[in-house]
């Protein structure tokens, strides 16, 4: 009969070998390693966007233009009708803002003039496609197909506010050919710009609260960073995502509590995620420029238009000292400085018609 197997003693008195789990061991720090690497990853990367009429993101409720590359511009229309308008103006809204955030001209304004107004969101915005290739120049070009598309002719004027006022010096430089004339108002600036002397750039980063400093610090020397930086729990991001009280003067405290409240849309802000709208914002407009607005030429040198910029002297969001030293580089800017207001200056009672009366008649009417 065979011998049966299992009952065989073994070599080393009955027990089992001890597994070999040197290698195992020398492996630890290697896999820990490459988990720990993947796991910082995917916290730097930004969850994709929910673009609009795409299954998973918001409805389309909005009329919009199609670009030359397939994206889409969400838009609104206000003042009188587009065939009955003498002037044609498209604005541009802020950071964490959208197309409805809108320049409100009065209705009789609007009809004594002669006024349309053409707002959009911006890319990532809104109901606007996102632009992950988006530059200081994309957007220029953006606007440009957006008036052709519209049919506001040969010429038309533009009103930026905030970030979107950063915007205004890329399309007097991509587009001034297309331009009648340019209100910038409380503008974004990008405090690596070549020509500003270090003491202005230096006294107006100061102006930030420390957690901008690095908001805006990260956007600028490391992009990819970004996201990450505004969304995690360990210390602020940035203030004004957040809403930080502190970087509101007296008078946008009162703007915000009395004109806030029609902003029924806030939703559709960043609707389709934030990375593409605010983060985006952060990185173009505080990036690192191959270009600078204080180089920039007379875009009309025989005085067929002119640029405007105005800024409160108040404002703790955009330091005022920048668009001041660019008002005097720049002798064709006309600078307006409000003397007690903040940031939201566009915003207040009367401001819009005081605005357009200057950007469209001229400062004397």
């Amino acid at each position: 009969m065979a011998a049966d197997s299992g009952n065989k003693p073994s070599a080393n008195g009955g027990k089992a070998p001890a597994p070999n789990s040197g290698s195992v061991a020398k492996r630890l720090p290697r896999i820990a390693l490459v988990f720990l690497v993947a796991l910082v990853y995917r916290q730097l990367q930004a969850p994709p966007p929910k673009i609009p009429g795409t299954p998973g993101g918001p409805p389309i409720t909005s009329p919009r233009i199609k670009l030359q590359d397939g994206r889409h511009l969400a838009y609104y229309e206000s003042g009188v009708p587009r065939d009955q308008a003498k002037y044609k103006v498209i604005f541009m809204h802020g950071f964490d803002s959208c197309r409805y955030d809108v320049i409100r001209v009065s209705p009789e304004l609007a009809q004594e003039l002669g006024i349309y107004v053409l707002s959009f969101d911006r890319p990532g915005y809104g109901e606007s496609d996102p632009h992950p290739g988006r530059t200081t120049k994309s957007l220029a070009l953006d606007i440009e197909q957006l008036a052709d598309a519209m049919e506001l002719g040969p010429k038309f004027y533009l009103t930026g506010f905030s970030m979107g006022g950063n915007v205004m010096w890329s399309c007097l430089k991509y587009i001034p050919h297309r331009l009648a004339g340019v209100a910038i108002l409380g503008p974004v600036a990008n405090y690596w710009w070549s020509g500003y002397p270090a003491n202005v750039s230096r006294e107006a980063w100061n102006v930030q609260v420390a957690q901008d400093k690095w908001a805006v610090g990260v956007a600028h020397h490391a992009p990819w960073l970004t996201y990450w930086w505004n969304t995690q729990k360990f210390f602020p991001g940035s203030s004004v995502i957040s809403f930080n009280p502190a970087i509101m003067s007296r008078e946008d405290m009162a703007l915000i509590q009395a004109k806030f409240g029609y902003r029924t849309y806030a939703h559709q802000v960043r609707q389709q995620g934030e990375y593409e709208s605010l983060h985006r914002d952060m990185v173009v407009g505080f990036g690192k420029w191959s270009w600078s607005p204080l180089e920039l030429e007379d875009p009309f040198p025989n005085g067929e238009g002119k640029v405007h910029l105005w800024h409160g002297a108040e404002d703790l969001i955009v330091p005022v000292g920048l668009s001041r030293y660019i008002s005097q580089r720049l002798p064709w800017v006309r600078y307006h400085e409000l003397p007690t207001a903040g940031h939201l200056f566009p915003i207040a009672d009367g401001m819009p018609d005081v605005i357009l009366k200057s950007l469209l008649l001229g400062d004397d009417e």
